[in-house]
């Protein structure tokens, strides 16, 4: 039996020490094919003789013999499976090039990536008394992603609802204070677009995250997040999570004490609640 199973068939009656074991293997079993018992023991806070009792738990005769299982693991799935996958048509061979199209297309946008452009957004956020999220359907996760990346910090951000009536709500109550952020993938609801040019129209700052700087919410956005060139559905999906993802660190790194804060609160509140305090 391969041990990523012995771990899932045990883990629920594990120890904590052995789940972190466990845990650190799962997720990072090509590390822990080069450790030593003790580095990896040091790597989870535990001590060596933990390592060894952790292997035995699994009916190995001690971390050596786990270790080999792991040590096939990486050279079958690195060393092996690549070869096979480059010699024939498959579902691995399509799921490893589509990793490909992904490494691709990061390495892209971290060449291309509009820096100036995610310093405006920083700079709007901060200085805006309300943050509006307006999204197509097919970015509406990555919307709800970036609300709760701003509610990390704070701020005051809501998504709109896809309706027309709840969309010209929200613009009027929109004013110079405040922020329109749209984000579009494929460009197929006009509302979104006709939205922006609106606020636009009546003095509100706007922004868009968009998969190609030729879909519409980038002609009436005062500033632009976007990749360089267009691609597919799916990868477009991918990209403006990863440039929201990128938004987010900056706004992390410009003002740690604001989340801090709003972490401790939540903290606070969520303890509260739960009738711990």
């Amino acid at each position: 039996m391969p041990y990523e199973q012995r771990i899932r068939q045990s883990h629920a009656n594990m120890s904590k020490s052995f789940k972190r074991l466990a845990n650190y293997i799962l997720d990072s079993y090509i590390e822990a094919a080069l450790m030593t018992a003790t580095e990896l023991a040091h790597s989870v806070d535990v001590d060596a003789a933990t390592v060894v009792r952790f292997a035995q738990y699994l009916d190995y005769e001690g971390f050596p013999e786990l270790q080999r299982d792991i040590r096939e693991r990486v050279r079958r799935e690195i060393i092996i499976r690549p070869q096979v996958v480059s010699e024939d048509e498959s579902i691995s061979s399509m799921a490893t090039n589509a990793i490909n199209d992904l490494t691709e297309a990061f390495e892209r946008a971290k060449l291309l990536l509009n820096t100036d452009a995610i310093t405006q957004f920083v700079e709007r956020i901060d200085n805006a008394r309300r943050i509006v999220i307006l999204s197509e359907s097919l970015a509406e996760t990555a919307a709800y992603l970036l609300l709760q990346i701003l509610e990390e910090g704070g701020y005051p951000a809501y998504c709109v609802q896809h309706g027309i009536t709840d969309i010209a709500r929200a613009l009027y109550s929109l004013d110079s204070q405040d922020l329109l952020i749209a984000i579009e993938i494929k460009g197929e609801t006009p509302f979104v677009t006709r939205a922006l040019a609106t606020a636009q129209k009546n003095g509100v700052a706007t922004g868009a995250i968009v998969s190609a700087p030729s879909l519409p919410s980038a002609n009436h956005a005062d500033f632009v997040l976007t990749l360089q060139s267009k691609t597919s559905e799916g990868l477009g999906i991918v990209m403006v999570d990863a440039m929201i993802y990128a938004l987010s660190q900056a706004l992390r790194w410009k003002e740690p004490e604001r989340y801090k804060k709003a972490h401790r609160s939540i903290s606070r509140f969520s303890k509260q609640i739960q009738g711990k305090e």
